[in-house]
């Protein structure tokens, strides 16, 4: 029975914080382009993972586009600004972002 409660408490507490960034991704209209792991209107977060894995700076190049928007990597179709979304949340989500697998 330890064990069982452990597992429950370890796999609610691992999905916490994935939850609320989700929130967050959710509150600042980010899910009506993208999804974790599908392509919409942008990227699947997974394709974006994959794209920047290893590189050190790819956080705060990400909470600069989330930001600013912008065009080109990912086709055609541009990413608006997001002048509602603040710097620390940006990092937030581009953090949250990387971490999709």
């Amino acid at each position: 029975m330890k064990k069982i409660v452990l597992a429950l408490t370890l796999t609610v507490a691992g999905a916490a914080p994935a939850l609320a960034d989700l929130a967050l991704a959710t509150s600042k209209n980010c899910m009506a382009c993208h999804a974790v792991d599908k392509k919409l209107v942008g990227p699947a977060y997974k394709e974006v993972a994959g794209k920047y894995k290893g590189d050190k700076t790819a956080v705060d190049k990400l909470a600069s586009k989330i930001i600013k928007g912008g065009s080109g990597a990912w086709g055609a179709v541009p990413m608006p600004a997001n002048p509602q979304v603040n710097e620390a949340e940006a990092k937030k989500l581009a953090a949250w972002v990387l971490s999709a697998k």
